[in-house]
């Protein structure tokens, strides 16, 4: 049986997120924290807190990201996370952002692999929690990917999650590269987990290797791993009480601006897996506050129906 991972996905996955997911989809091995991004100050901000204090993400079976270049930055983020009483942090080198990658963060660490190997020499050595990578296969092409898989290969890195594209493809549908995964499970000595994607139970289950991790497909479809592991199908019952418990969950948090955008982006995924929802889904992405969002949800969630085959569509807007 595979293992199922939920991706970090910052400002979608947040520990409102992961709890309302875990108690109505319990069929995720571990949901990945969206990255904390420690600075000189050596502090978390109060949006970090929220995402990794332990009392936030109690009964949630978590691991925290972290995103820098800083091997001590790293390491004060490791210690803290270990003194939390985490078992895993996981380093970001998959972020395609370019305000992330222009500081030579996340994707921007692979395109200088001797500097990678340099953080990786100061920091699994001395971290206090076992490490697990996040990456993408190169910078600019798939063809650095034989360098940085050998590099990951010589460090004592616990598991490898492979998104098989380029920093420079980001998310573009179709642009994956299997022979790299295949790369990967040969080479790495430790657990390769596929990432990107993966939308359907089918493409879930063919995916190469024992574990995956799923992202917007899962955003989209919330009990695409139940589905995938064999379980039942989604029902728009399901969803409305999903739903409804993300309001409540998000409201007791944030304000009610703050609700609007986050469950706006889930919405406009979840709308990928309605029959003729153009209109309800244009409504969700055209909505300008709480109270015409969740009018076009309910025109959603009640007067559509599920798709046999309930799922993200990458090609939407």
């Amino acid at each position: 049986m595979k293992k199922l991972y939920f991706a970090p996905m910052e400002g979608i996955t947040d520990a409102v997120f992961r709890r309302v997911h875990h108690e109505c989809f319990p069929s995720v091995n571990a949901y990945y924290i969206p990255f904390i991004s420690p600075t000189q100050h050596l502090s978390l901000n109060g949006r970090e807190k929220r995402n990794v204090l332990p009392e936030y993400n109690r009964g949630v079976p978590c691991v925290p990201q972290v995103l820098t270049r800083d091997p001590q930055h790293f390491l004060w983020a490791a210690q803290l996370l270990a003194d939390m009483g985490y078992t895993e942090v996981n380093l970001n080198a998959g972020c395609p952002s370019g305000t992330v990658t222009a500081k030579g963060k996340g994707a921007g660490m692979l395109r200088d692999a001797e500097a990678l190997a340099r953080f990786l020499d100061a920091v699994c050595t001395a971290s206090p929690l076992p490490i697990s990578v996040k990456t993408r296969i190169g910078f600019d092409t798939p063809e650095e990917w034989e360098t940085l898989l050998s590099i990951y290969c010589r460090y004592p890195i616990q598991q490898l999650i492979v998104h098989p594209r380029t920093n420079r493809e980001r998310y573009c549908p179709g642009t994956v590269h299997p022979d790299c995964i295949t790369a990967a499970l040969s080479m790495f000595p430790g657990e390769v987990v596929v990432n990107g994607d993966l939308f359907t139970p089918d493409e879930v289950n063919a995916a190469s290797g024992s574990s995956v991790m799923l992202g917007r497909g899962l955003i989209a479809n919330p009990a695409l791993a139940r589905m995938a592991l064999g379980g039942e199908k989604l029902t728009v019952e399901e969803l409305v009480h999903y739903h409804d418990a993300l309001l409540q969950g998000l409201s007791d948090w944030y304000e009610p601006n703050i609700v609007f955008m986050k469950l706006r982006v889930i919405m406009k995924h979840i709308a990928c897996c309605f029959e003729d929802a153009a209109s309800a889904a244009k409504k969700i992405r055209k909505a300008r506050n709480l109270s015409a969002l969740l009018e076009a949800d309910r025109q959603l969630l009640q007067e559509h129906t599920l798709l046999p085959l309930p799922c993200f569509d990458p090609t939407e807007p």
